[in-house]
């Protein structure tokens, strides 16, 4: 009896392709709009003091589709390192970039807690440790980014437009399904946004 292959030596299925390029997509959209949000953010750093409030409100914005960029990430890190045929014939990013990926999101976690407990949730008392922990983070997380951004730019300019434009969108199926989620994700950024940044108006030691 002819032993049976190995699941990463399986031939995938159309519909598994289907299922990265899904993957790919939807992750690729949610970066485009992360690359928007972040660059936004960084022009309010330049004024911090007078522009706090646009600060808080696109730094809570991002947070939603921060999340669900680690969540389709992490799906396609799981499947990989599962067997999953369609994603071993896709293969995994340069090693520079894998080995990068903990990090950023170790990174990312850290200066968005840091700066939801500087508006929301610390004492006074820890005001000047979290600042110390929100600046030393960013600064960290500011080159690892910087790679992370460059090594996938090509990637996501490619394939980001491809949900959104009539002649690629029906390629793949599901479309509309992941321009809801990408939807959803800054829904659920302006609600937490909304929420949090009049707590913004008691962030005073940002200016002494």
């Amino acid at each position: 009896m002819a032993r049976r292959a190995p699941l990463h030596a399986r031939a995938p299925r159309p519909d598994e392709e289907a299922g990265v390029e899904g993957n790919a997509r939807l992750t690729s959209s949610i970066a485009a709009i992360l690359l928007v949000l972040l660059f936004l953010e960084g022009v309010t750093i330049l004024q911090i003091g007078s522009l706090i409030g646009p600060h808080v409100f696109i730094g809570m914005l991002l947070i939603p589709p921060v999340l669900y960029k680690i969540a389709t990430t992490t799906w396609r890190f799981v499947k990989y390192y599962v067997g999953d045929p369609a994603y071993r014939k896709k293969g995994p990013p340069v090693t520079l970039l894998r080995l990068l990926g903990p990090l950023v999101v170790v990174l990312t976690f850290l200066v968005i807690a840091s700066g939801v407990g500087l508006v929301v949730i610390a004492p006074a008392s820890w005001h000047s440790q979290l600042l110390l922990v929100h600046k030393a983070s960013f600064v960290l997380w500011f080159g690892a980014m910087a790679v992370h951004v460059l090594g996938h730019l090509v990637e996501t300019a490619t394939i980001a437009p491809r949900d959104w434009l009539r002649h690629t969108r029906r390629e793949v199926s599901g479309a509309s399904l992941r321009q809801w989620v990408v939807a959803s994700s800054l829904a659920g950024g302006l609600l937490v946004a909304t929420w949090v940044t009049p707590y913004a108006a008691n962030w005073r030691f940002l200016n002494n």
